[in-house]
């Protein structure tokens, strides 16, 4: 009967199309879903906040051990190209139809965790206090749990269930995601007839780029041009040059120190040749790191060792909205939970692998005080 329900929970999470911004009949079905299970359910105001169409979905479901409540997560939203998606069973493997994707990120950790507190309650076991945030927009860097109401919750712990890996792998750290525009303003003139009289916009662009050092800059820190384009014509000399990248950082200070750097050599080549650079930048997620000792980590690798799983912590160059919870005081872990190739047609999950997980989070919530 579990494995039909969970099987049944998953398809029915899938079949819903829940795009960033759009997550409005995925959080009224989680709704109804959680009410079902006894929990104290609550939406706040991200929608109006980020443009949206509904908040992020919050609950609390309270235990019978001791000890501060244990925050779970798994966002509502999915990428695209989505319309229509369907779960597709063969055998252990679940894939969608081949034209969209399926919708495991992350429809498997909110079936996950839906299914190890039905579980729970059903066995009668003990557990811990269980605080339940599922946002939107987690696929737009983060941007509803950015915005979520802290106040209201005790957790000081968390397990967001957002990686691909291994069941028993889980990432401790992600970087800071740093986009920047720079638009270099020169001046037209024709490029035969005048081409002294024109300030090349493009020059100064090329000149800064071949400054920066992009791909690996150190351990642990990147930096890319992703666009440039500028120009109207072949014999124009073009006026303007708009360049985009990113810098990522395990290191905050570091990610910033390489945008400075950055921001110096676009303006001074261009301030070289007599143009300007207008450069902006954006602080999409901040860097955080869960380190060994915390009560999040020594919990996950004791229901690991429990379950006879392989506990493998790591690093993942990919944020989510485990680096907003860690901005509000809450450390934790993102956990692996049976999803691949994600972001493409060719994503799948495994049925074998939503039932070790499930059983991993049932240990972690049943499990007393570290």
């Amino acid at each position: 009967m579990e494995d039909r329900r969970i099987i049944k929970t998953f398809d029915d999470l899938v079949s819903i199309y829940s795009p960033s911004f759009g997550e409005r009949d995925l959080c009224d079905c989680l709704k109804a879903k959680l009410e079902a299970l006894g929990a104290s359910v609550w939406e706040d105001n991200a929608g109006d906040l980020i443009g949206g169409n509904c908040g992020n979905l919050c609950a609390f479901l309270p235990g019978e051990l001791p000890g501060p409540p244990i925050l779970l997560s798994a966002h509502m939203d999915t990428v695209e190209p989505a319309f229509g998606k369907k779960a597709v069973f063969n055998g252990d493997t679940i894939t969608s139809e081949g034209s969209t994707i399926l919708g495991a990120d992350d429809a498997s950790g909110i079936a996950i965790i839906l299914e190890a507190i039905e579980r729970i309650k059903e066995s009668g076991l003990p557990r811990r206090s269980v605080e339940l945030l599922f946002p939107v927009a987690e696929e737009k860097y983060g941007l509803g749990s950015a915005v979520a109401d802290y106040t209201k919750l005790k957790a000081k712990e968390a397990f967001v269930f957002d990686l691909e890996g291994e069941i028993g792998e889980a990432a401790n750290a992600a970087p800071s995601i740093i986009a920047f525009t720079v638009s270099i303003k020169g001046k037209a003139s024709h490029a035969g007839f005048a081409p002294l009289e024109g300030i090349h916009a493009i020059l100064a662009a090329s000149r800064a780029v071949s400054r920066i050092p992009l791909g690996i800059v150190a351990p642990g820190l990147t930096c890319n041009i992703g666009t440039i384009s500028g120009g109207k014509a072949r014999n124009i000399i073009p006026e303007q040059c708009d360049i985009t990248g990113e810098i990522r950082g395990f290191d905050h200070g570091a990610a910033l120190e390489a945008l400075e750097a950055t921001k110096a050599a676009f303006e001074e080549e261009a301030e070289a040749i007599g143009a300007t650079a207008i450069f902006s930048h954006k602080i999409e997620i901040t860097a955080y790191e869960t380190l060994a000792e915390s009560p999040a980590t020594l919990r996950f690798r004791r229901a690991c060792e429990a379950e006879g799983l392989p506990c493998r912590i790591h690093k993942t160059l990919g944020g989510s909205d485990n680096n907003n919870f860690f901005l509000h005081g809450i450390e934790g872990l993102v956990l692996a939970c049976s999803m691949h190739n994600v972001h493409s047609a060719r994503e799948s999950a495994s049925l074998a692998e939503l039932e070790k997980c499930v059983q991993l989070t049932a240990r972690i919530l049943t499990e007393g005080t570290p």
